[in-house]
């Protein structure tokens, strides 16, 4: 009995953390609060470190760099080039989405799948293709050149325009579809029975209902048009990123401090402005499981396929015959031919994102969980800091990271676990949005009747829990792994010594001018990405 007694003492406190996991019901309490609490508060850090590396600049020299003619000329130069890709992607993507869901468009599922696949080429990569293919040395210029006939510059603000907009514009075509997809027909098609025409009726009562849908895609593209490095560095023109990237080149850390604030700054305020433009959740969705033809074409079908087919070859025929000359190329810059790579690089991607999925999707849990099964401010506070790593770009990440591990952490600068936590960061609300919707999913009825037969928490978790929200984990951690291979700036300011993965590789070689070498590594990166953006589509009901 005493024996007994003491047992019991000794599990008591043991079974009371446990109780604090989950409630009868399936309700999270203080424990995974305090962990999803933990996991927010790891998000934000970098911008407590940047905030802490701006305090050690003076007033009068902030002051001073912010106000420069250079500072301003970069900010200028970054808004005019989101407000132009963000447009010009939106007048691409939507009559693209419309053409694919609502018309008699030949060969629709073939069209929907070339006309989304440019989002797997890096802009990057295609902004040096484009440059392969246009520029002064390219590939036209050299067919034009014997004619007498120049070509425009492919480098400066239309050139970074243009290969933005080739590269992100399937975002809005993406959003929108999907908006289509589930937009019910019925009111539309009680419209053209009024003798009301397709164009007055897609304005009066389509444009309306999937304005959501189109706003979110315009999101996303102005958010990675500001972030993206690559593209303006390749074209020679100075946006917040090429600025920083340079200034800590030059270890220049103060201006590059205050420049990534700013860019902050301008990332937020452009979530601000969609918060406030964006329509809320419109009426008229229903559950339209039909693909029935809403417009014919007529003699429009050609002009239609004209410009599908021209989007095409300019988005995935210029980058991907571009890439396929490089393997077969001789001369400068391509002697040591495509295929001089090794697979080590290949190798050491896989691996470090691999390692960034399990632990982006492991850290997601907890925070997608309480978030999901509670409906308190709390939830919410928690679960929206995690999104600050996905609007803070690669090169600020990189910069605060920079920071604190060269002043707090000099033993975890340029190792992988640092580089790794910079993806997690970047890349956790890819796997908390999944994860999220997944746990809503779950019948709360389903852990309580666990929990009232004598399961643990834990136990309850493991056997009712976690297989339902199993396709969630897999989907957002195979998305987190995907998106990681193609980081670029975060990669080449955390690098290792002596680690280099298929992104930084290409990046080296393309700087030098060795673009034969990047061929095959660039050709791997496309393939793996656009295998999930066959998995993606496969799911649509196209």
């Amino acid at each position: 009995m005493a024996g007994s007694g003491a047992d019991s003492g000794v599990r008591r406190p043991f079974e009371r953390l446990r109780r604090l996991s989950t409630t009868a019901d399936g309700e999270p309490t203080a424990a995974v609060a305090l962990l999803a609490a933990a996991v927010s508060a790891a998000v934000l850090s970098p911008v407590a470190w940047l905030l802490l590396r701006a305090a050690e600049v003076g007033v009068s020299d902030a002051v001073r760099l912010l106000v420069s003619g250079n500072t301003l000329s970069v900010l200028t130069n970054s808004v005019a080039l989101v407000a132009v890709v963000t447009t010009a992607s939106v007048v691409l993507g939507v009559p693209l989405a419309v053409l694919t869901v609502q018309t008699d468009l030949p060969f629709r599922r073939f069209w929907t799948v070339a006309v989304a696949l440019p989002l797997v080429v890096p802009s990057y990569v295609g902004a040096f293709a484009f440059v392969s293919a246009f520029g002064p040395r390219g590939v036209l210029a050299g067919v034009l050149a014997p004619l007498g006939v120049e070509i425009p510059t492919i480098y400066g603000f239309g050139g970074a325009a243009l290969v933005l907009t080739a590269f992100v514009y399937p975002y809005v075509f993406l959003t929108t579809r999907a908006s289509l997809l589930s937009f019910d027909t019925a009111q539309l098609e009680a419209a053209r029975t009024l003798d009301t025409g397709y164009r007055t009726a897609f304005r009066r009562i389509v444009l309306p209902q999937i304005a959501p849908g189109v706003t979110a895609g315009a999101l996303l593209v102005a958010l990675y048009t500001l972030s993206d490095f690559g593209t303006p560095a390749i074209m020679h023109f100075d946006t917040f990123t090429r600025a920083i990237f340079l200034e800590l080149n030059t270890f220049a850390r103060s201006h590059a401090t205050l420049l990534s604030l700013q860019l902050l700054g301008v990332t937020a305020v452009i979530l601000a402005l969609e918060s406030r433009i964006g329509p809320g959740e419109a009426d008229g969705y229903g559950s339209r499981t039909s693909t029935d033809t809403v417009v014919e074409l007529g003699w429009w079908t050609v002009p239609a396929l004209c410009l599908l087919a021209a989007v095409v070859i300019v988005t995935l025929g210029v980058p991907v015959g571009i890439l396929g000359l490089w393997l077969v190329r001789s001369g400068p810059g391509y002697a040591a031919g495509g295929l001089a790579f090794e697979w080590t690089f290949g190798l050491n991607s896989a691996a470090v994102a691999a390692a960034a999925a399990l632990v982006t999707t492991l850290a997601a849990v907890p925070v997608a969980y309480y978030s999901g099964r509670t409906d308190s401010r709390l939830g919410w506070l928690i679960e929206r800091p995690t999104y600050v790593g996905y609007a803070m770009p690669g090169v600020v990440l990189g910069l605060a990271l920079v920071f604190f591990g060269t002043k707090y952490a000099p033993g975890f600068y340029q190792t992988l676990p640092l580089l790794i936590f910079a993806y997690v960061v970047r890349f956790i609300p890819q796997a908390v949005g999944s994860t999220r919707s997944s746990v809503m999913g779950v019948d709360r009825a389903l852990v309580g009747a666990a929990r009232t037969l004598g399961e643990t928490p834990r136990r309850a978790f493991r056997r009712v829990t976690l297989p339902l929200i199993a396709p969630g984990l897999v989907a957002g951690a195979a998305l987190v792994f995907l998106t990681t291979m193609k980081e670029l700036p975060a990669t080449l300011l955390l690098q290792p010594a002596g680690f280099t993965t298929l992104v930084t590789y290409i990046w080296r070689v393309q700087e030098a001018g060795y673009y034969g070498r990047a061929a095959l590594p660039a050709l791997v990166l496309v393939a793996i990405s656009s295998v999930s953006m066959l998995v993606i589509l496969r799911g649509e009901n196209t």
